[in-house]
Formats: C-alpha cells, structure tokens, sequence
C-alpha cells in the first residue's frame, strides 16, 4: 500500500519503554500530526521514522518497502528540527542547495531548484542574502525549503514552530499547511500544541504512555474522544460523573433526562463548554449557582458550582446569559454533543 505503516513499532531504553506496540497507516499525501504531553513517545516514534533512533521491535514500511534498517540518508527524507540547524555561514540559496550539492547535482540544477523553492516559500531574491540576516520566520521558510530540496517521499518535523511568537507560529501554521497541501506530500509533524494539531492535520494521533490513544481526523478527536483522557487533553471540556441508578441517569447526583449510558451503569460524561447553555433552574437540568464570570471579548466563561463541581459554560457575547455571581441557574446539556466515556 502506497504511503507508511508502523507495525507493532516499540522503543525501549533499558527498562523504561518509550514507545509501546504502535500500529499506525499513513495514506500517501496525508498531513499528520503527532500530538501529546511531554515523555508521550511521539519525538521518539518521528526518530525511529527518520531512522535516528533504531526500534527494539516492529517495522517502518514506506511505499510497499521495508526501511527498518535501511540508514537515514538513504531513506529520501526530509526532516526540519526545533532548532532549524541552518548553517549560518552560508546564503539562503546555499542552505536550501547543500542537500543537493552533497548528492552531487551539478550548479546549475541547483540554482534552478533553490530559484523554484524560494518562490514556493515567498522569498524571491533572498538566494544570496545571509541566513543570520533573517526573521524568524524567514529562516523557518527556508529550513523546510532545505529539507524539500530532494523532493522527499515522506517530511518530517520535531516541534517546527515552537520558537516563533504566537502570531507568527499561527501564520506558519496556515502556510505550512498550503505548501503540503500543494505539494501534496506526506508529513508527520510532532508537536504538545493542540492548536496546531486542529489547524493543520487531516489525521490527529493523541500519544500518551507511548501508546496511541486516538487516531482521527480533529474534528472527530474533538467530538467523539475515543477516552477521557483524549477528551480531557484536546480543548477543554467538563467530565462529570455519571451514573445509572433504578432506570435514572444522575449526573453529580443529580436526575437528568434524555442521557444514555448504555449497559454503563458508572461513566464520565464529557460535555464541551460551548455546548452548555445556562437557563432557569428546571426539570432535567443540573441546579446550580454561578461563582465566577470572565469576559474574554470573543468569549464569555461562565463558571457554575454544581453539587460541589465546577462546571464550566461558554458563550459569544450575542449570546452572553443574563446571569451573575451568586444566582442560581439551571445547567442544560445537550444530549446530541455530550459524549459517554467509560469511568
């Protein structure tokens, strides 16, 4: 099958085992993104894919071929590093050109390739200007231009942008994201930014444990989280305990109608802020009292204490409920966004 499979992929370091029995398939041209707390094993998983780091067990297959043993430079990879590891004697045109020089191509290939990537990243006549001379997201451009340089099967990133001030990392991310989508190559990025993950992949892979918890698209990760870990760590969510007592589904102890636990007769609930509107105190809805407001602009939170638990509600300011600290409020949950999870 054309792109890359992990099969069974495993790392350990002594007794510690840093990577654990990955089954992963990338389709040809996809977007992934490797997302997960820090000591998850995806910066060890993007090593073992580049072949830096060699596994304890399993097999890396790219396009129908076993590159388990096969040594990094004979991979056809392109990889960019956290640090970007541009050489800062050299111009931007002989950066992006070194791949190509060490392979052999002759001068003039070169030059009409650096000309061809300087015009993909919008830096047109930057060939003979000093690296050190860049912006930083100047010198990001012209490290992916470097490793795209031998037109590689698979790209392969290590946190690209976590350098970059948070405006600038967002305008990377949406151009990152346009350059693989024209070039139509495949790439895995690691990165912990969930906000990276959901602008850029087609595939979320949620690590934690060395294992893979959830591989999806971001908005299923989002919607439908495969645990509560998952649910816990994209966005933000409220997980409230759930049981099923007599025919009655209590959440916080409390009767709420219209929630489905399944053959679950305990299970944690995970609603998203946004999907909870605040209304009077009523039938089959959570009762509560409202301890905190905060005004983000975009955004208003409005924190709730229901039975001892915050619980947290998010609306846009033409929606903002007309409530304030210390009322008692009615918790509605929407039965068609909350998601089940197993206690």
């Amino acid at each position: 099958m054309s792109g890359l499979s992990l099969n069974a992929l495993s790392k350990q370091f002594g007794t510690f085992t840093a990577v654990d029995q990955v089954q992963l398939s990338v389709p040809h041209g996809r977007f992934v993104c490797l997302l997960g707390p820090s000591g998850c094993g995806k910066t060890t998983l993007l090593r073992m894919i580049a072949g830096l780091e060699n596994p304890t067990g399993g097999s890396i297959v790219l396009d129908d071929q076993d590159i388990t043993a096969v040594p990094t430079h004979k991979r056809n990879l392109g990889m960019v590093f956290q640090s970007l590891a541009l050489f800062p004697h050299l111009t931007v045109g002989e950066n992006i050109a070194y791949p190509l020089r060490i392979r052999g191509v002759g001068r003039e290939e070169q030059a009409k390739r650096v000309e061809e990537l300087l015009a993909m990243i919008h830096l047109q006549g930057y060939a003979n200007r000093p690296v050190t001379k860049l912006s930083g997201g100047q010198r990001q451009r012209v490290a992916i231009a470097r490793a795209l340089a031998i037109s590689p099967k698979l790209f392969l990133l290590d946190e690209p942008l976590s350098a970059l001030d948070a405006k600038l990392r967002e305008a990377m991310q949406v151009e990152l994201r346009k350059l693989q989508q024209q070039l139509g190559i495949t790439t895995i990025v690691v990165t912990h930014d969930q906000r990276e993950a959901m602008t850029m992949a087609d595939t979320v892979v949620v690590m934690s444990g060395g294992q893979i918890r959830q591989a999806a698209s971001p908005i299923e990760i989002y919607r439908k989280p495969a645990d509560r870990f998952v649910a816990d760590f994209i966005g933000s969510t409220n997980l409230l305990p759930m049981t099923v007592e007599a025919g009655r589904t209590l959440i916080l102890g409390q009767a709420v109608s219209g929630l489905d636990a399944g053959k679950l007769t305990t299970a944690t609930l995970s609603v998203r802020p946004e999907d909870i509107s605040l209304t009077a105190p009523g039938e089959g809805r959570l009762s509560g009292r409202v301890t905190f407001i905060r005004d983000l602009g975009g955004t208003i939170e409005t924190f709730v204490d229901v039975s001892g638990t915050e619980v947290i509600a998010v609306s846009t300011p033409r929606e903002r409920p007309v409530v304030s600290v210390g009322q008692d409020v009615g918790v509605a949950i929407d039965p068609q966004t909350a998601v089940v999870l197993a206690a």
